[in-house]
């Protein structure tokens, strides 16, 4: 969600090579596309009924929004907004037990997903503890049940680790966030993109005004990464293919 949804357009166009297409909810949302025309985002512009942060905020496909809303609350969560009719579907945005902001979608979706092609790499939870945020997750969105909505989840490296079929879509990271870029933020999902340069990335990012802060390599990976604001304060991580 963005304050000004032609400006951020115009940010990722330059930064991520993105191109845009309305979405079916209406002239305040924008589909993201790749070179190959795939959909790899959704950016929306906040209403001024919206009281809800600038940032890229995952979402995640559920049967049953009202159950799924249940869910939180029941386990310690909270409920910010909805669930709230879209179009043909229904959605929801809610905080973890720690605070870390997520939404969820009742209804059709496009065929994006995490991990592939030109789509974000990786979702990435930065929490306090990423044990007792895998049981909320779990337990919330049926990461552990059988079937197509199931994923195999394992502990590596200090790391919860979420896989759909064979690839990583999400990776829970505990420990203390004073080592984050900015101590003052509070546990939150994080979106990486690969990018072919992060140098490149880097620079074309600030100049079309937004920031940058360099990330450290994670265990097992020595590409480059940084972490990226937009000029609305929205951020995300580049990594290197």
């Amino acid at each position: 969600m963005s304050r000004d949804l032609r400006s951020a357009q115009e940010f990722y166009a330059a930064v991520l090579g993105w191109h845009f297409r309305p979405a079916l909810f209406g002239e305040e949302f924008a589909v993201a596309l790749d070179d190959d025309g795939e959909p790899v985002a959704g950016i929306g512009a906040l209403g001024p009924g919206w009281r809800v942060p600038v940032a890229w905020t995952p979402y995640f496909a559920v049967d049953d929004a009202d159950e799924t809303a249940d869910r939180v609350r029941e386990r310690g969560g909270t409920v910010a907004v909805g669930p709230l009719r879209f179009g043909a579907g229904r959605a929801l945005l809610a905080a973890d037990r720690d605070g870390a902001v997520f939404g969820c979608w009742e209804g059709r979706t496009l065929p994006w997903s995490v991990g592939r092609g030109s789509a974000p790499a990786v979702l990435e939870l930065r929490t306090r503890d990423a044990f007792d945020a895998a049981l909320f997750y779990g337990e919330v969105l049926g990461w552990a049940e059988s079937g197509s909505s199931g994923c195999d989840v394992a502990y590596e490296h200090d790391h919860v680790v979420v896989r759909d079929s064979t690839h990583v879509v999400a990776s829970l990271c505990g420990g203390a966030l004073e080592a984050a870029p900015d101590p003052r933020l509070l546990p939150r999902w994080e979106m990486q993109v690969r990018v072919r340069e992060v140098a490149a990335v880097a620079v074309a990012a600030e100049s079309a005004g937004g920031a940058v802060a360099p990330r450290p390599p994670v265990e097992g990976n020595l590409c480059g990464r940084a972490l990226i604001r937009d000029p609305d304060g929205a951020q995300f991580i580049i990594t290197e293919a």
